[in-house]
């Protein structure tokens, strides 16, 4: 018997927060990885976000107006990185005019160490 993919109820049993960051919404949950656009941080710092739109532990939801008042989400810079090779092909047809282009997003991985509210780690 093989195992069954994960589904939307796995991944919403634990506790998590919803954070805007780098002009994106990010789910993120404690022990897990995530890829953010280039942040100005060395390897292994600690980078505090501010800016969370929701906080969900085993008390219930907190629901920022936009932002949650006192919740932060504590982040450990793993590694920076670069993103897929993308091609950009642009042409106008009939006018013999094409432009090709490629592109690499500089990314920054990232693990969420803990999600705090009022100063207490939600776990």
């Amino acid at each position: 018997m093989t195992a069954s993919p994960a589904t939307s109820a796995d991944t919403a049993a634990g506790p998590y927060a919803i954070v805007a960051a780098s002009g994106q919404q990010f789910w993120l949950q404690p022990n897990r990885y995530v890829d953010l656009d280039r942040l100005d941080a060395e390897e292994g710092e600690t980078v505090t976000l501010d800016s969370v739109l929701l906080v969900k532990d085993s008390k219930g939801t907190t629901l920022g107006q936009p932002f949650v008042q006192g919740a932060t989400v504590e982040l450990k810079v793993m590694a920076h990185r670069r993103g897929p090779k993308l091609i950009v092909y642009k042409m106008r047809p009939k006018k013999k005019t094409r432009r090709k282009n490629g592109h690499r997003q500089e990314l920054t991985r990232v693990m969420v160490q803990s999600i705090q509210l009022n100063g207490k780690a939600v776990s």
